[in-house]
């Protein structure tokens, strides 16, 4: 499952998820498409507004309650399935903190029942700075999508990761590793299920035996 968020701050206690974008893959083909907006209890912050031309009156108009969410995620995140996003940390936490907030018994199994892939971590193991989704894009020679808004960050984010696989199928190594700068050290939450490692920044792809989970 590819997934992305769009968010009112970066604090994923506190701000809200209001954009929610999935796409589940099996077998090689795009089962479902899912895009809906979260209706939140206050405005928007008018510089979320301004990166991701996301409204208060979107919202209102198009939004369901997060509770809606919430059960449509318990009902999709069923144990063994991948997840990937692009800095997955940050999406990862602000998916915990909803299901927390609705089903605070089951949340913690049902994330960590799954696994986890964040594209930022196999990039920077690959390409020199910078390392943001729409970096990937430019290097790969993908179209580009209006960024900042989860179903296109999605569609980009599943592009990419076809183009990591073909330039070197090792995205398994990559699964519940999640790679830091230890010049900052782990930014938000930790999880028990993920393993962190320090990376350091390269030029160029890292031989296939000096990859990040191989250290």
């Amino acid at each position: 499952m590819f997934f992305d968020t769009e968010t009112t701050g970066l604090d994923c206690i506190n701000s809200r998820i209001i954009e929610l974008a999935m796409f589940t893959l099996e077998d090689g083909v795009i089962t479902e498409e899912y895009d809906k907006f979260i209706k939140i209890d206050e405005p928007i912050p008018p510089k979320i507004t301004q990166i991701t031309s996301i409204t208060d009156e979107m919202l209102n108009s198009e939004g369901v309650p997060e509770e809606v969410i919430a059960d449509d995620l318990k009902q999709r995140l069923t144990a063994d399935t991948l997840m990937i996003a692009h800095n997955t940390p940050f999406d990862l936490s602000f998916i915990y903190y909803l299901l927390k907030r609705h089903f605070s018994d089951e949340a913690d199994e049902i994330v960590a029942n799954l696994n986890w892939l964040d594209t930022y971590t196999v990039f920077k193991d690959r390409k020199a700075y910078p390392h943001k989704l729409i970096d990937a894009v430019h290097y790969y020679g993908i179209e580009e999508v209006n960024f900042h808004r989860a179903i296109d960050d999605t569609k980009a984010l599943y592009e990419v990761t076809k183009a990591l696989k073909n330039e070197r199928d090792d995205l398994y190594e990559y699964i519940n590793v999640f790679g830091y700068n230890p010049k900052y050290g782990v930014n938000g939450m930790k999880f028990s299920f993920i393993e962190y490692k320090a990376q350091y920044y390269c030029n160029s792809l890292r031989p296939s035996d000096e990859i990040l989970p191989r250290k």
